[in-house]
């Protein structure tokens, strides 16, 4: 049996737990939290849902791109030799064309090729013959017309005189107005002599009563004498009784021509019309003189015009006539060359065409000094470019470029072969390092847009959004492709087609690189 122990202690070997929570059936966790989870739930599905929606309402636009290209040149010192090309002296700005005015046969020439010739200097002179017989005939036609204008001025002036002095109408006038009166007068007369009349009827009527009463006692011729006498003055009676109608409608017919005489010389429509007319004729042959007067100008003018004459100071370079010759003149069938009597040119003005090869042409810039040299000269002669000429020679691959002779010595002349070398011009960088390179960024021409604010093009970015770019146009080209001197960098991508609905940071699908811009489209510059 064995012997009784300590007490063992197994507290050591208890661990602690966490109180757990009493079993209540009615606990529940905070709503808050259920509706955090749901909102953002929520809010998941509405951006899925609109990023879906903008794919499908608003697809990005499909474009396709290019990059823009990167030249690289050396940098050279001012007053280097940058290329030299071949050219021809020619006058600046063009030829001058001596041209005969008129049609006609040259008769003399008067200058030879070389010669210098002051301006309204006489070049030819064309036969004159037939110009002096039409002078002489358009001054016999303006005596002749205005002869007519002295008649017509005469006219004028007489029928102007009767307007203002009508005697040939107040006369009539007169005489009506002293028949009237006359008239009046006598009907005024009438019942007096009417009295007297019928006073005298009755006397010879009681004196033939008395006599037939004593006829015994007076013979019969006084008897008889006494009835003539009673006889002629009954006549008489009857006579002034029916007179007094008559005078009243003679009165009657006077005064309507005093009323139409005066009216007549009231209003004088044939004096006022004669006046008009005569003035119209006036204005006619004043006209004709006028005519006339012109065509002696235009007979003296070609008269004159049989002289060529030199337009300007300069040099003859050719005759292109000799005596014999037939020019046109203006006439409407005539061309330039039917016309042309010389050509001529300043020998103060002077420039070089050069034909530049395509590939130099990018090296050259508007007032860029250039070194001539010719045969016929020791030493070369200085120019300044002016512009290229508008188009290239397909045949030669060059482009011509006009370069004005600052200071054209004598001993040159139009169409003499030379050499031009083409000179650098001064730059910032050519002043810092001989050996530095200028990098150049170039575009496709047709994608360079403008609008208010200058130029611009549209690029692609990293997230693929169309950008709308304004850029500075410089000078240098190649082909197609135009210097972007400021705005672009060599990594950008410019959209060459899909950008005419475009909007700034659009969404664009870029499906590739189009096929014709870029590179294709000029030459490096080197």
């Amino acid at each position: 049996m064995h012997p009784p122990t300590s007490q063992l202690d197994l507290s050591s070997f208890a661990t602690e737990r966490p109180a757990t929570k009493p079993s209540n059936s009615n606990y529940r966790k905070p709503r808050w939290l259920s509706w955090m989870f749901a909102a953002f739930l929520i809010l998941v599905l509405v951006a899925i849902l609109g990023i879906l929606l903008e794919s499908l309402l608003f697809p990005p636009h499909s474009v396709t791109v290019v990059p823009v290209v990167t030249s690289s040149s050396e940098v050279q010192h001012e007053g280097s030799i940058v290329f030299q090309a071949a050219g021809w002296i020619e006058p600046r700005p063009s030829l001058v064309n001596v041209a005969a005015m008129v049609e006609g046969v040259v008769e003399q020439v008067l200058v030879v090729e070389g010669q210098n010739v002051e301006a309204n200097e006489a070049i030819a002179r064309l036969v004159n013959a037939d110009a002096k017989l039409a002078l002489r005939q358009a001054n016999a036609t303006l005596r002749l017309k205005k002869s007519e204008l002295e008649s017509r001025e005469a006219e004028w002036k007489a029928a102007k005189l009767r307007f203002e002095n009508p005697v040939h109408l107040q006369a009539p006038l007169a005489e009506a107005q002293s028949l009237l009166a006359k008239s009046e007068t006598e009907l005024a007369k009438l019942p007096f002599q009417l009295q007297i009349a019928e006073a005298q009827l009755k006397f010879a009527e009681e004196s033939l009563e008395g006599k037939e009463s004593a006829q015994g006692a007076v013979s019969g011729r006084v008897v008889s004498q006494a009835r003539n006498d009673r006889f002629s003055s009954f006549a008489t009676v009857q006579e002034l009784r029916q007179r007094k109608p008559l005078l009243e409608t003679e009165i009657k017919a006077l005064r309507s021509r005093v009323d139409a005489l005066s009216k007549q010389l009231s209003l004088l429509i044939d004096e006022n019309r004669q006046v008009e007319d005569s003035a119209a004729r006036r204005t006619a042959a004043a006209a004709s003189v006028d005519e006339a007067e012109i065509a002696v100008e235009h007979a003296e003018l070609r008269l004159d015009r049989t002289n060529i004459l030199s337009p300007s100071p300069g040099r003859v370079l050719r005759v292109l006539v000799q005596p014999g010759s037939r020019v046109m003149g203006l006439e409407v069938t005539g061309t330039q060359s039917s016309s042309t009597v010389a050509s001529m040119y300043d020998p103060n003005k002077l420039q070089v065409r050069v034909d530049v090869r395509l590939e130099d042409f990018a090296r050259v810039a508007p007032g860029q000094p250039v070194r001539i040299e010719t045969a016929s000269l020791r030493a070369p002669i200085l120019g300044t470019v002016l512009l290229p000429t508008s188009s290239a020679n397909i045949q030669k691959n060059t482009i011509e470029v006009k370069v004005a002779i600052d200071e054209p010595p004598v001993g040159i002349r139009p169409e003499m072969l030379v050499s031009a070398s083409f000179l650098a011009i001064a730059t910032e960088a050519s002043t810092k390092n001989s050996n530095s390179e200028k990098l150049t960024i170039l575009v496709p021409r047709e994608l360079v847009q403008s609008r208010d604010g200058g130029s611009y093009v549209w690029i692609v970015d990293t997230s693929n959004r169309a950008i709308r770019r304004s850029i500075d146009v410089g000078s240098t080209s190649n082909g197609n492709l135009v210097e972007a001197r400021s705005g672009l960098f060599p990594t950008d991508r410019l959209i060459a087609s899909g950008y005419d609905s475009l909007r700034e940071n659009a969404k664009v699908f870029v499906r590739g690189e189009h096929e014709t811009l870029g590179v294709n489209q000029g030459k490096p510059i080197n």
